[in-house]
């Protein structure tokens, strides 16, 4: 079970100080950490100065550079160092996110509109990925419930439907044949309103890099981390199930739910157990569980289900 702080003051958000060194913005090279052009102007405007969370876990995060050059995005390529090579191309000011759907007050926001209209937190969540590998993420960002309920959804709106940019001549990975683009992704309607799912602006008390989903991006630490879709566009409420692009690509391998699960096996590796990024490749593996620890939030969401058929 992932434990949370139960108290906390401001000298409980991770102090720059801690990472400042550690960080560095090079322009150009192989394996560049870069921000584009939207970091400058974010920080002017909002500072991203979050408060602390008593969602947060109480877990050591893992350093800047271990989550800004091993991860997935598949828009810039299959490797996990390929975000952090490729994702300088993209622009991300100016950035609108369009809310639209089965909704009363559709509307389109820019980042900066969404940043000074919600509470800004830090959450270090734990990010658990389908492969079997897990680390710990300081998020910068607010609660998506408070989008939703601003957005006034339909009485017949049970899902909220997600979708990422495409835009080839920037995100490389686009110009393949891999998935099927845009990205797109979804959740339950009460899965988007728990008070755990977030739009993630930064992580580090930094605006969010390119390669990590900039300048906007979904966070359910209880889920595998494909469904917390990057660089968003458009958010949409709809009536029926959402067809997202790993469960349309091979829905044998990725459920639309994609509940971190130890119990239920990946067809071709385990899940019960993982590798902890930041511990070595010869670290032994830890045990898997089940909703990566968040169970004591969201277990209720899934009473009576049969969690290995909606998978």
């Amino acid at each position: 079970m992932v434990k949370f702080k139960s108290e906390y003051t401001s000298a409980d958000v991770t102090p720059k100080s801690h990472w400042l060194n550690r960080r560095k913005l090079i322009i150009g090279g192989s394996g560049a950490i870069l921000v584009g052009p939207y970091a400058s102007r974010a920080l002017e405007r909002s500072q991203l100065s979050p408060t602390a969370s008593p969602y947060s876990t109480d877990q050591e995060p893992n350093s800047f550079e271990d989550i800004t050059t091993y991860n997935n995005f598949y828009e810039f390529g299959t490797k996990k160092g390929d975000p952090a090579k490729n994702a300088h191309m993209l622009t991300t000011d100016p950035w609108t996110v369009t809310v639209d759907g089965l909704c009363d007050n559709p509307a389109a926001y820019s980042v900066d509109e969404l940043v000074a209209k919600y509470p800004i937190e830090e959450r270090i969540y734990r990010l658990r990925c389908v492969e079997a590998w897990s680390m710990v993420v300081p998020w910068i960002g607010f609660e998506l419930n408070k989008l939703i309920e601003d957005s006034q959804p339909a009485s017949n709106a049970s899902f909220v439907a997600f979708e990422t940019l495409v835009r080839p001549e920037e995100m490389v990975g686009q110009r393949s044949g891999f998935l099927e683009w845009p990205y797109r992704e979804g959740l339950r309607l009460d899965e988007a309103m728990n008070p755990l799912t977030i739009l993630s602006v930064g992580l580090y008390s930094e605006v969010l890099p390119n390669q990590n989903g900039a300048p906007i991006r979904l966070v359910v630490p209880w889920k595998y981390g494909f469904k917390s879709i990057k660089s968003i566009v458009r958010i949409s409420f709809t009536e029926e199930m959402p067809l997202t692009s790993w469960w349309d690509q091979n829905p044998r391998e990725y459920g639309f739910y994609s509940n971190v699960n130890p119990n239920v096996s990946h067809p071709r590796w385990s899940q019960a157990s993982e590798r902890v990024i930041g511990t070595g490749l010869f670290a032994k593996k830890v045990p898997t569980q089940l909703f990566n620890g968040y169970g004591e939030h969201v277990a209720h969401l899934y009473e009576g289900m049969d969690l290995a058929e909606y998978y």
